[in-house]
């Protein structure tokens, strides 16, 4: 049985939860939360790391005890702590502390009062009016709860975060690679497209025998269901309950398959109007004129007979790709890995970090990186053990040191500055005129109102030592709405006094999202593409941020880190 990253993950945050809501030590509940994103952020499947007889403890946070439970989660499936807790509370309460506004307190308060250990029991306590009565609740939070218990019950719940559907898919085509006869085999679907969710997988193949390759797909051991067998469709359902499509094509017909199959759905309508236009008929099967197929074996080909410069996969979302063809002008040269020349977000052993700032150091520059920003949290987030004004202080003059003996690479200190709820810097000026830049975040006080939460942070703009606006939205994908900001208002500040936004890499936040990636582009204000690495191979997840910046349209011109060290300085002072 195949265990992946993201169910030991999704264990231990379980048994946090569970801890949690009993009230159990603190630093006991940190230790399986961290554990847990150390696992769920790993690029190589813990399963094979311990048939390598790999030492887990070499990775952060993960003790000797730890260890020893990843391992039986890993091997088994199961973990006897987590089914000792869920004797002594029920397990779904871990659901309900997925809605924003329910704490572990809160939620043992509904417990034990009113039974509540699940989302439809919430809401319908909070329908019939029995919430607000509880110590600590109030009206407001009843409303609140309901009106988060609606919209999560609409959302789907299946979309997996493109990180994690990554897990499921790389290992599998790597079993399908296998057969003899592959000639092609390509994820398409929302997958290729590099959504930051994903809902299922759609893979196209071509080979000589497709019926091995088929026997092969449903006998994958993380197959739980067969949904369907044929000689050139299977659908299966993995035991997370994702869903994974193979079709095998001919190979004259693959570029169209794949077109169709990578969509978008809107994508793939326009450009069949386009095709109706000049009398002639696609599908998945090619591009026809009559019954001649005229096109289909690449997409190239499909796109150049329909009049029309190839489309990158990022781009095919019907906002405004085909008219950019069309109108003469041209779709942008989007971003690449190999265009970014640094990181500007990146922590360390100092706050929430599990590496020192050599470790983060070296890492960068075995990435090719030429610059990186040491940006380790401020006091005001106590729960990272954010740093004071001499905590800083010492900190700075450890970076001088590790520059005095680091060739080709700069080290910048920086700081994830907190923006207070009043708009000012959780730092004085006299201390931020010695950084080389500022990374400045919101990370509390989300209810404001738009209007409030929008002047707030343009405030914090106005101080001439602001840089960079951090995960500008604060949405955790699957488990955090963005707070309400007037987005466009902040950009048009930023644009004119000299600030940037952040793009987040982050597979957890990949924030900016697409669209106010592309917003950033048309007012003009430059982006900066950063991991929030708090480990070593955190600095991989650029490339999930490089995804969302070409589905945000982004070139190397809109992205500051693209530039030269010297460049970046000059873009810095906005004196």
């Amino acid at each position: 049985m195949s265990i992946h990253n993201k169910d030991i993950a999704d264990v231990f945050e379980q048994v946090a939860d569970l801890l949690e809501i009993k009230g159990d030590n603190p630093f006991r509940i940190r230790a399986y939360r961290n554990a847990a994103r150390t696992v769920g952020n790993l690029s190589r499947n813990v399963s094979d790391l311990i048939s390598q007889e790999e030492d887990l403890t070499q990775y952060p946070g993960v003790g000797k005890d730890l260890a020893g439970k990843i391992e039986q989660v890993a091997t088994t499936g199961e973990l006897k702590l987590l089914e000792r807790l869920r004797r002594q509370i029920p397990g779904e309460l871990s659901e309900l502390m997925k809605i924003p506004g329910l704490g572990p307190k809160r939620v043992a308060t509904m417990y034990h009062e009113l039974d509540i250990s699940k989302p439809d029991q919430l809401q319908k306590a909070a329908e019939a009016g029995e919430i607000h009565e509880l110590p600590g609740f109030g009206c407001k939070i009843e409303q609140n709860i309901l009106d988060e218990v609606k919209r999560l019950s609409e959302e789907k719940y299946h979309q997996l975060k493109l990180t994690e559907a990554e897990q499921f898919a790389e290992p599998l085509i790597d079993y399908l690679k296998k057969v003899k006869g592959i000639k092609k085999i390509t994820i398409a679907g929302s997958y290729r497209r590099r959504k930051d969710t994903v809902g299922d997988l759609d893979i196209l193949a071509t080979c000589q025998e497709g019926s091995k390759l088929m026997d092969r797909f449903v006998g994958y051991e993380d197959v739980e269901k067969v949904v369907s067998k044929g000689q050139t469709r299977s659908t299966v359902l993995l035991r997370s309950g994702f869903q994974v499509d193979l079709r095998i094509v001919p190979q004259v017909s693959y570029g169209a398959a794949l077109m169709y199959f990578t969509g978008s759905k809107d994508h793939n309508i326009a450009v069949r109007k386009i095709a109706l236009r000049k009398n002639l008929k696609l599908n998945e099967y090619g591009l026809f004129r009559g019954k001649k197929r005229i096109a289909g074996k690449t997409e190239s080909h499909v796109y150049e007979a329909l009049g029309l410069s190839f489309i990158e996969p990022e781009l095919r979302e019907n906002r405004g790709e085909i008219e950019a063809v069309y109108n003469g002008k041209g779709l942008p040269d989007l971003l690449t890995l190999n265009n970014v020349r640094g990181d500007l977000h990146i922590h360390t052993k100092y706050t929430d970090g599990h590496h020192t700032i050599r470790q983060m150091a070296e890492a960068a520059k075995n990435r090719g990186y030429e610059y990186i920003a040491i940006t380790d949290h401020t006091k005001r987030l106590t729960v990272t053990g954010g740093l004071n004004v001499k905590e800083l202080h010492k900190q700075m003059k450890e970076i001088e040191e590790v520059n005095e003996n680091t060739k080709d690479m700069t080290i910048l200190k920086a700081s994830e500055v907190d923006i207070l709820k009043d708009g000012s810097l959780d730092l004085p000026d006299s201390v931020l005129k010695e950084l080389d830049l500022t990374v400045c975040a919101v990370h509390y006080t989300f209810g404001l109102s738009k209007e409030k939460q929008t002047e707030r942070i343009m405030k914090a703009m106005d101080n001439p030592y602001f840089n960079i606006l951090a995960h500008p939205s604060g949405r955790l994908i699957n488990e955090r709405q963005a707070y309400q900001v007037d987005m466009e208002k902040i950009m048009n500040a930023a644009k004119n006094g000299g600030c940037l936004l952040e793009l987040n890499a982050h597979p957890d936040r990949l924030d900016l999202d697409d669209v106010h990636c592309q917003m950033a582009k048309e007012i003009g204000v430059k982006i900066v593409l950063s991991t929030d690495a708090h480990r070593m191979d955190g600095l991989d997840t650029m490339r999930f941020g490089v995804g969302q910046a070409r589905r945000g349209w982004l070139g190397a011109e809109n992205v500051a880190n693209t530039r030269s060290l010297k460049e970046l300085r000059e873009i810095f002072n906005r004196n």
